[in-house]
């Protein structure tokens, strides 16, 4: 007889039945709804209601767009893909050119997809702002952490090196010994030595956002993020919480204004005829 599968394994196995009652609510909470791709432009300070100043990661929104939609009937599960930033068109292969111009989007440098809930798809072509994360929401930023290069032990590890003097011949610095006798005859796998050091996906969870600047398409995020100034990153909702009761649903998307919904009180040709009038006087 087979055992029976835990908790976790059934999660994974299949999905949880919808709760009812009081849990619907926070089941509605945790539905997924997209991220954002954000580039990180440095860090700053900003100055609270009581004085207090508080460390912040600027993160910049640069023309975050919809450029496609994975739907489950079609593709067997639900995503939206998102491009960010602006890439040349020769620069771009001739397959993502023609992605791009059927989502009649501009080439972007950045392509990202994020799995999300049936009812949090967008239409292909919105663009999201930065009011997609609210003051006093926790988010996770990934991104590849800052690359140092080829490292030694020291360094890369904290090792304590060998003594200074009496019997060290310059060998400092060194990490010592890796392996041990004819058995087992080799190095483990993992042994931690010198090498390349940095540039690794990690993931900071539960930062909170300070405050959000629509118009400039600024995120502020308390404390550090990984990655070096100009990198792409990516913005998402923190698993560990649930989300922001002010939090938009499915997102914040920009209204694009059209010129022609002018109010039907206020006729267009009103400036024209004032013009005519003050040429004949």
């Amino acid at each position: 007889m087979g055992r029976g599968l835990g908790i976790t394994e059934a999660f994974f196995v299949g999905t949880l039945p919808k709760p009812h009652g009081d849990g619907a609510s926070v089941w509605k909470e945790r539905i997924m709804r997209t991220g954002v791709i954000a580039k990180k432009m440095g860090m700053t300070r900003l100055f609270q209601d009581d004085g207090r100043h508080v460390p912040v990661t600027v993160l910049q929104l640069e023309n975050l767009q919809v450029i496609g939609r994975r739907e489950a009937d079609r593709d067997g599960y639900v995503a939206v893909q998102l491009g960010a930033g602006a890439a040349k068109a020769k620069n771009v292969a001739k397959p993502q050119r023609g992605m791009f111009g059927k989502a009649e989007v501009e080439p972007k440098a950045r392509i990202v997809e994020f799995r999300v809930a049936e009812d949090a798809l967008l239409d292909v072509g919105a663009e999201i702002t930065a009011d997609h994360f609210v003051a006093g929401q926790l988010v996770d930023v990934s991104g590849h952490t800052q690359g140092k290069g080829f490292a030694g032990a020291m360094k890369r590890w904290n090792f304590g090196g060998l003594r200074a003097t009496h019997g060290v011949s310059v060998s400092h610095r060194s990490h010592g010994s890796t392996g041990n006798r004819q058995d087992p005859g080799r190095v483990f796998k993992n042994k931690k030595m010198a090498g390349h050091m940095g540039d690794r996906q990690r993931t900071q969870q539960n930062l909170e956002v300070v405050g959000t600047d629509v118009e400039r398409g600024l995120i502020f995020v308390k404390g550090s993020v990984p990655g070096h100034k100009g990198t792409w990153l990516t913005v998402k909702d923190a698993v560990k919480v649930s989300r922001h009761k002010d939090a938009p649903y499915p997102a914040a998307v920009r209204t694009a204004q059209n010129n022609n919904d002018a109010p039907a009180d206020t006729p267009a040709e009103a400036p024209a005829q004032d013009a005519t009038e003050s040429q004949e006087g």
